[in-house]
C-alpha cells in the first residue's frame, strides 16, 4: 500500500515538471492520475508539504482551483554554484573516509554541518 502511494506521488510529481512554467491545474492532475478529486487533493497537499511543489490558488471557469507548479524555478532545477559550498565543513573534515550510509558519522548527525547549514539559510 504504501509503495502505490509512493509511486501515485511520484508520478503526479512527473506530471506536474512535465506542465513546466505554465504549471498544471489539480484537476488535471487527478484526471491524469485516473483518480477522484479527494484523492487528487491528497496527493497535491502531499506533495507541497514534501516541498515538492507549490499550489497557487486560481480562478478557473468560475471555480477556485489550485495550480500546481514545481517547486524550483521555471520548471527547471536550480544550478548548483560552487560559491555556495565555500567554507562547507565537508571538504576538509578529518572523517570524511568514515562519513556516509551506514556509517556511524554521517551528514545526519554532523554537528559542524548542521551549524553550516543553518549559517547559509540565516544568510538568504
Amino acid at each position: 500500500m504504501e509503495q502505490e502511494q509512493e509511486l501515485i506521488e511520484k508520478n503526479a510529481h512527473e506530471l506536474v515538471i512535465k506542465a513546466g512554467p505554465k504549471g498544471l491545474l489539480q484537476s488535471d492532475l487527478w484526471r491524469g492520475l485516473g483518480m477522484n478529486s479527494r484523492e487528487g487533493s491528497r496527493v497535491a497537499v502531499k506533495l507541497e508539504r514534501d516541498g515538492l511543489v507549490k499550489r497557487k490558488k486560481e480562478l478557473n471557469g468560475g471555480r477556485w482551483t489550485y495550480r500546481l507548479y514545481p517547486n524550483h524555478e521555471n520548471g527547471k532545477e536550480e544550478k548548483l554554484e560552487w560559491n555556495t559550498l565555500e567554507h562547507c565543513p565537508c571538504f576538509c573534515c578529518i572523517n570524511i573516509k568514515v562519513c556516509g550510509k551506514g556509517q556511524t558519522i554521517t551528514p545526519l548527525n554532523c554537528k559542524p554541518l548542521d551549524t553550516w547549514l543553518i549559517e547559509q539559510v540565516n544568510l538568504e
